[in-house]
C-alpha cells in the first residue's frame, strides 16, 4: 500500500540511511532537477547518511563528484557507489585477475584495472558490457565471438533504457541484447535491483535495513531492489517511471513523492512541475 505524502513526510523523516540513485532522481544529463539542492542540504542538516548509487558504469565516483560541482553541489567522492564498482568487485571475488574484453565508457575500465582485471581481445574469461557512445557492429562481433567460445558475459546492469536532458536513451541492456540473441546465453546483471549492490550500500553507510530508504525513479530496478533488500521504497517522479505506470507492476512502492525536495519541503513551482513532466515522458498527476 502507499502511503499518503503528509504520512511519508513523517516516517522518512526517521529514517537514517538514504540509498539514492542519481539519474532521474538529482539529474537529467548536465540538469540538476527542481528541490535537488534543498534535499541535500536537508541531508546534511539532520545528519542523514547517504550514498548515491547508480546503476550507470560511465563515471567514476570522483567524475560524479566533480560533475555535481559543475552543477553547484559540493559532495564528497566517498558518497558515490557505481555498478562499474559493484562490477569489479563481483569479478575480483568471483575470479581474482581474470580478464575481459570490455565493452564500456572509461569508468567501467578504470574500475577493472584497479582490481586487477587485464583488458583481453583474445581469449578473454568474461565479456563485460557497460553503457557506451562507441558501440558499433565490430564490437557486438568481437562479444559474440568470445561468448561463444566460452567466455561468459556480464552486464554492469539490467536498464534497458535511462533518463537524458531530451528524453529517454538506450542502455546497458540494450546493448547487451544483441550479444545475447546471437549466442543463446544470458548475460549476469550486478547493478540494480541486484542486491548486491544495494547490501553493499547499506555495508557503507553502516545503518540496519530497517532505518534506511531507496529513493529511485525506476519501478524496475530501484523500487524492486529496495524490496528485495528489505528496506523501505521511495519513488520519485522526475525520472523513468510516470505514476499511472505504477499499477503494471506486481507490487508497489512504500512511498511516492514528486521529488527529493518534498522531503525538505520545497514547493515546486508549476514551471518545476512541467520540466518534471517532460523530463518523466508524459504527465505525473
Amino acid at each position: 500500500m502507499i502511503e499518503s505524502k503528509e504520512h511519508a513526510l513523517e516516517v522518512l523523516n526517521e529514517k537514517q540511511g538514504f540509498l539514492c540513485d542519481m539519474d532521474g532522481v538529482i539529474y537529467h544529463g548536465n540538469i540538476l532537477l527542481p528541490g535537488v539542492r534543498e534535499f541535500v542540504e536537508w541531508l546534511e542538516a539532520n545528519e542523514k547518511k547517504f550514498l548515491f548509487l547508480t546503476n550507470s558504469s560511465e563515471r567514476s565516483p570522483l567524475e560524479l563528484k566533480q560533475k555535481l560541482a559543475r552543477m553547484g553541489l559540493d559532495i564528497p567522492e566517498d558518497h558515490f557507489y557505481t555498478s562499474a564498482l559493484a562490477t569489479a568487485k563481483f569479478l575480483s571475488t568471483q575470479s581474482p585477475d581474470c580478464t575481459a574484453y570490455i565493452i564500456g565508457a572509461p569508468g567501467l575500465h578504470n574500475a577493472l584495472y584497479d582490481v586487477g582485471i587485464t583488458p583481453n581481445d583474445i581469449d578473454p574469461d568474461y565479456v563485460v558490457i557497460g553503457e557506451t557512445r562507441n558501440y558499433n557492429y565490430d564490437v557486438i562481433l568481437r562479444a559474440t565471438k568470445h561468448v561463444l567460445n566460452g567466455a561468459r558475459l556480464i552486464g554492469t546492469n539490467p536498464d534497458i533504457t535511462g533518463p537524458a536532458e531530451d528524453g529517454l536513451i538506450p542502455s546497458t541492456r540494450a546493448f547487451v541484447a544483441p550479444v545475447e540473441v546471437a549466442t543463446g546465453r544470458r548475460a549476469y546483471y550486478v547493478g540494480k535491483p541486484n542486491p548486491l549492490m544495494m547490501r553493499t550500500g547499506l555495508r557503507r553507510l553502516g545503518v540496519h535495513s530497517e532505518d534506511a530508504v531507496m529513493v529511485g525513479d525506476r519501478m524496475d530496478t530501484d523500487i524492486i531492489a529496495g524490496i528485495e533488500t528489505g528496506i523501505a521504497t521511495l519513488l520519485v517522479l522526475t525520472g523513468v517511471t510516470r505514476k499511472e505506470d505504477i499499477r503494471k507492476f506486481p507490487y508497489v512502492p512504500n512511498y511516492v513523492l514528486r521529488g527529493v525536495g518534498s522531503l525538505a519541503g520545497y514547493e515546486y513551482s508549476s514551471e518545476e512541475k512541467e520540466f518534471a513532466q517532460q523530463a518523466a515522458g508524459g504527465p505525473i498527476a
